[in-house]
């Protein structure tokens, strides 16, 4: 009894209870899809919300000090990067991208561990150097730490996991001290050079592709059609939904990858604008209680954890709504707490766990 009780008190309930309804949200939601395949994936998904809440809670539960040692997070970090030079030599193509490792029926997707790492070292290595942080050089070696999985995961190709670690990338260092300036003038630089390679490198289907990219909605029949009926299931759904299980665009498999991609869009098409309105709140509510509880750390270290988590929430979120409602490029990114999966959802608990446990040591 008294060993439960100390595990609750070191967890924070304001988290739990902004993820309770969006877990149960995303378990309904998946039973609704009709046929065998619905229930197995409600039950693993199940399974997968289980083993993740576990962890979190082990990980709330015990003092992580040994993470703010730079040698173990270098081991940790070196470690991501071996496996995301591993998928190169031995991954699973699924969907046009070489992301996973395939284990019969267990997938394991590595970019999802390394984001939660660059977090931490980056965390670490920008509150080492708090007095120091306005010289340029640490704008160039932070941009290294990023720099190699990015590069790693771009080429898989996997824009959105790439995209979420450039949006952690500048969102850590935005507010670490780093001279603006310094920042603006490598943003240029990646300006000039992109310019530089549309104008003289691309050819024209390269070009073509990357516009498309960017503006799916396009060609509604070619490589916009995911785009396209992502729309017409949110619109579908006006106000208060069609209701759990009368989801069409998922039920029928017009809409691709309800359960993952576009689970955003299976949920609107359910629940309407209202139940679309209490998932963004809810992770609004994820994201804003992370920024509370790293307020109120003792350390740099535990605080720039704390941002950078919060990045990660919501550069996910932003990514994949607007993807499922047209207004960005259909990149592959989960939704937070929703998305059929268990590799984000292991690091996605993992890292709430990690600061509940730094929340609790202060």
């Amino acid at each position: 009894m008294k060993y439960l009780q100390r595990i609750s008190q070191r967890l924070d309930w304001w988290l739990i209870a902004f993820l309770v309804p969006l877990v149960v949200m995303s378990v309904l939601t998946m039973t609704s899809f009709g046929g065998t395949e619905s229930a197995s994936l409600a039950l693993r998904q199940g399974i997968w919300l289980i083993i993740s809440c576990i962890g979190m809670v082990t990980l709330s539960s015990v003092k992580l000090s040994f993470l703010r040692q730079s040698n173990v997070l270098l081991i940790l970090y070196g470690l991501g990067i071996a496996l995301l030079v591993g998928l190169i030599f031995a991954g699973s193509t699924i969907n046009g991208s070489t992301s996973w490792y395939s284990f019969g029926a267990f997938s394991f997707q590595p970019s999802d561990m390394v984001k939660l790492l660059l977090v931490l070292i980056l965390a670490k290595y920008l509150a080492r150097r708090h007095v120091e942080i306005k010289a340029i050089k640490h704008v160039f070696i932070t941009a290294l730490y990023f720099l190699i999985p990015f590069l790693l995961i771009f080429i898989q190709p996997d824009f959105g996991s790439a995209a979420i670690l450039l949006a952690i990338w500048l969102g850590m260092i935005l507010v670490s001290g780093i001279s603006k300036k310094h920042v603006l003038v490598l943003v240029a630089v990646a300006g000039i050079i992109g310019a530089g390679l549309w104008v003289g490198v691309f050819e024209d289907y390269q070009k073509n592709r990357i516009l498309s990219f960017l503006n799916p909605l396009a060609d509604t029949q070619g490589t916009g059609y995911n785009a396209y009926q992502s729309t017409i299931a949110v619109g579908s759904g006006q106000l208060w939904g069609k209701g759990v299980g009368y989801g069409t665009q998922s039920r029928l498999h017009f809409l691709p990858e309800y359960e993952t991609d576009f689970i955003f869009a299976a949920i609107s098409e359910e629940w309407g604008f209202i139940g679309s309105l209490i998932v963004v709140l809810l992770l609004l509510g994820i994201i804003v209680r992370i920024l509370i509880l790293g307020s109120r750390m003792n350390s740099n270290f535990e605080l720039l954890f704390a941002v950078g988590l919060a990045v990660y929430f919501l550069a996910h979120a932003i990514i994949n709504i607007g993807m499922n409602i047209g207004l960005l490029p259909v990149t592959g990114v989960t939704l937070p707490c929703l998305s059929y999966g268990g590799s984000h959802l292991l690091i996605e608990f993992a890292g709430l766990g990690v600061l509940m446990s730094f929340a609790k040591s202060t």
